[in-house]
Formats: structure tokens, sequence, C-alpha cells
């Protein structure tokens, strides 16, 4: 369960001469939305819960992890790592596949791919957004991704193999409270949960981001 509360003097909308609550409410529900990929990253290598009650605990499988000893960024190698684990996985290939990136990791693919690369027209039109889709993933870029130290984990997956569950879809509420002065309140919340629903279909990439 997600809530937001904010208050809104009176007084501020005077000085403003505009009425900000709307634009409050706006960036409370994009709050709540990012707190929804929070939980789709954070349960994509977490603990899984399966089994009848859902009371079996099924922690991410080491094997779908590529590790990164060295001092790579994201490289056409790992990625054609991660297509091949899928692949290996008995991954439906029709299944839309997602890649969820950060900003370094778009710029460490065109750093690796040569000018005379054939790759290097696909990933310079992906940077540019004429294209969202390379190597059989649809690229999506986040900076809510973990890292740990100097390793920033991005992660490849097939679309059934995570799952968001909502409770309660994201509700926006706007009142007056007469115990705060009669300042304004937004007020947002959403009931969500996420969890892996295959393991063979969700894998961890370790790139080395200064």
């Amino acid at each position: 369960m997600y809530e937001y509360a904010d208050l809104i003097d009176n007084q501020d909308k005077i000085r403003t001469l505009i009425d900000p609550t709307s634009t409050y409410a706006l960036a409370a529900a994009y709050a709540l939305g990012r707190a929804v990929d929070d939980e789709i990253i954070s349960a994509a290598t977490g603990t899984a819960y399966t089994g009848e009650t859902g009371s079996t605990s099924t922690t991410f499988d080491s094997n779908n992890a590529i590790t990164e000893s060295g001092s790579d960024g994201l490289t056409l190698a790992k990625l054609r790592s991660a297509k091949e684990k899928l692949d290996t996985g008995n991954v439906d290939s029709s299944i839309p596949r997602f890649m969820i990136i950060g900003p370094q990791q778009l710029s460490n693919l065109l750093n690796v791919t040569s000018v005379t690369s054939s790759d290097y027209n696909s990933v310079k039109a992906l940077v540019q957004g004429e294209v969202d889709t390379f190597m059989g993933f649809k690229f999506i870029t986040s900076t809510r991704l973990s890292k740990t130290s100097t390793k920033r984990k991005v992660l490849a997956f097939a679309q059934d193999g995570i799952k968001l569950a909502i409770g309660k879809d994201i509700m926006t509420k706007i009142d007056e409270r007469s115990d705060k002065g009669y300042a304004t309140q937004v007020y947002v919340c959403q009931s969500i949960g996420s969890t892996r629903m295959e393991e063979a279909k969700v894998i961890s990439i370790e790139c080395v981001e200064t």
C-alpha cells in the first residue's frame, strides 16, 4: 500500500495567483507511478512466493545472472548472452521481450560498437528514439535500477515472466482540511504487488557504471 499526502496553504495559492492543486495531484500520481516501477524491478530478482498458498519462497536462479568480474558496461556480448539464456530456457520467441537499462548502459552500446559495424546504426537509432527494439528486446530506460558499488543491475525478461497485481488502482482526493486552517490536502494512494512468474523468463545483467 502506497500513500502520499501534502497540504497546500491557501496563502500559497494567493501568492502564486494560480491554483497549484492539480499540479500537486499530478506530481503525486507520478510518484506512485515510480512506485510501480520499483515494485516490478524489485520483484524481478527478489524472492518470489509460489505454491497453492503462496507460502513457498523461491530465490532468484543464479544461472540466470550474467555477472561482471571485469570493468565492462553493457556490451553486445551481454545482450547476446541474455538472448541465449532466454532461448535455452525454451522461452517462446513470440512472447515480447523487454530490457530495462539505465542511461549509461545505452551510452555503453554506442561506445562498444564500431562506426563501421552494422550494429552501430541500430544502436544509434535506439538512442535517438527512432526505434525502441534491438536484438529482439524492446528497450526501456529507467533511473530506478539498483546499483551496488559500481555495478548496475540491468534486467531482461519475457512479458509474462513478471506480473503486477493491482489491488487498488491510483485514487486521488483533494479536500479541505478544517483542522489544518482550511488548507487543501492532496491525497493519493494505491495498493500493488509484483512477483516473478517463471524463473527461465527473467535475466539479470551486471554492468559496471562509474
